[in-house]
């Protein structure tokens, strides 16, 4: 549990997670309410993953199968960033 908060942030720094909040109240001071905290991923997904004992014991198992399913995930960490930051950017033109 002592690096917690560490795993955290490089789950967010590879897009594992996705850091956003949303106020209402804010629209009706002109101002977007829903606000986008996580940066564009600049950590390595697979970097990522291999610091996770889950995702390395699978990659031990069945290699052929984890880089697939791995390189599926880090496609999906990208789509599920561009979706938020459309969301965002929805927001501002309303």
């Amino acid at each position: 549990m002592g690096s917690f908060c560490h795993e955290t942030a490089k789950a967010v720094e590879a897009g594992y997670f996705t850091l956003f909040r949303f106020n209402p109240d804010l629209k009706s001071e002109g101002k977007n309410p829903f606000i986008l905290d996580s940066r564009e991923p600049s950590l390595s997904y697979q970097e990522f993953l291999e610091g996770e004992v889950r995702y390395t014991a699978l990659e031990k198992t069945k290699p052929e199968e984890a880089k697939r399913l791995f390189a599926e995930a880090q496609q999906q960490a990208k789509n599920r960033y561009a979706y938020w930051k459309q969301i965002t950017e929805m927001y501002e033109r309303l």
